[in-house]
């Protein structure tokens, strides 16, 4: 190859150099530039060195220096911060969406967007609590397909399943396929969920993301979705369960405002109700996670309205009750009840 050749390729060579080797705690030094150009088959001397580094600057490297013993040439800033990288690592390691695989690829990624000795430091383990990797692979290219649905608007067709107690797939409606005009993609209690326009039910309907099979992406344009949002959607499932919508009326103990401004947002009314009390009204779908959050607050707060959710809840509430006294009862008769063969 000839010798002007071989020069064009100095600046890239370089740069991969710097980007791979080089941070603030790791130099490359012009002797190891230059061994690096000679094992490609470029020449350098010394004074050209300095006149590639400042034109890698102008084309938008941060190239920086430090002179001395050790000293040499390195990358300053980059697109991604070391502690940035960290956080990314940690949200795919401990994503219950990506598959195991799918998580060492992508954290094999995060690790070239930094030097090769700062990229040790990626090489984490998070610990999350009973934390169960999904073994559907698939999930990650059907997200990226729907997010394409969604920005084209058109309609998307799957069969959607539940499992078994024998961990068997069992579709739902026969196994028949859905047909939904995708509206928006929401992460919830670690799980992605599509929410859109159901032809058949003709409402606005979610499902997991995991759970749908055979997605495919139609011609057909998608039904119009005014003033929907994925944010006021989601606010009002809980754990993306469906139910009955209304307006809750809850009065609660000053104490859990903060609470209830975690769940519902900054934005949600607390109206005064006494020294000790406020009352708050949001708009929500009635469904178990809800009472399960209510009853997890205890004598704290309180359901005001509408009736039919106060009797729901205190019906529950009796129901569970009911169970636990039915089954001390047992217990308590059967540890009155005289052995078998022996006489009181």
């Amino acid at each position: 190859m000839a010798r002007g050749a071989n020069q064009k390729r100095k600046l890239p060579i370089l740069a991969k150099l710097l980007l791979e080797r080089s941070d603030e705690d790791h130099m490359v030094s012009r002797e190891e530039m230059q061994e690096e150009l000679a094992r490609w088959g470029v020449s350098a001397e010394r004074k050209s060195i300095y006149d590639d580094m400042e034109q890698l600057r102008e084309l938008g490297l941060d190239v920086q220096s430090r002179r001395g013993r050790g000293g040499g040439w390195y990358i300053g800033e980059r697109d991604f911060q070391l502690a940035e990288l960290k956080l990314l690592v940690d949200a795919v390691q401990s994503s219950r969406f990506l598959t195991r695989r799918k998580s060492e690829a992508l954290i094999r990624k995060l690790e070239g967007l930094t030097s090769v000795h700062q990229a040790r430091q990626l090489q984490r383990q998070v610990y999350v609590d009973r934390r169960i990797k999904t073994m559907n692979e698939s999930i990650f290219y059907n997200v990226d397909r729907l997010q394409g649905a969604i920005a084209a608007n058109r309609v998307v067709t799957f069969r959607y399943f539940e499992y078994n107690a024998r961990r068997e797939r069992v579709f739902r409606r026969e196994g028949a396929r859905y047909q939904i005009t995708p509206y928006g993609l929401i992460w919830d209690s670690e799980n992605y969920y599509l929410a859109g326009w159901d032809e058949l039910r003709r409402e606005v309907r979610h499902y997991r993301v995991d759970k749908m099979a055979d997605i495919n992406v139609t011609t057909m344009k998608g039904h119009p979705r005014g003033g929907w949002t994925a944010e006021g959607y989601a606010r009002k499932h809980f754990g993306m369960f469906s139910g009955a919508p209304c307006q809750l009326r809850l009065r609660c103990e000053n104490r859990l405002a903060g609470v209830v401004i975690d769940r519902f947002g900054v934005e949600v009314s607390l109206i005064p109700d006494g020294g000790e009390h406020f009352t708050a009204t949001v708009d929500l779908v009635v469904s178990p996670p809800l009472w399960g959050w209510l009853f997890g607050l205890g004598p704290g707060v309180e359901v005001l309205g509408p009736d039919w959710a106060v009797e729901e809840f205190a019906d529950r509430l009796e129901r569970a009750a009911e169970m636990y006294r039915s089954r001390f009862s047992r217990q308590e008769t059967e540890e009155d009840a005289p052995e078998e063969g022996k006489e009181e």
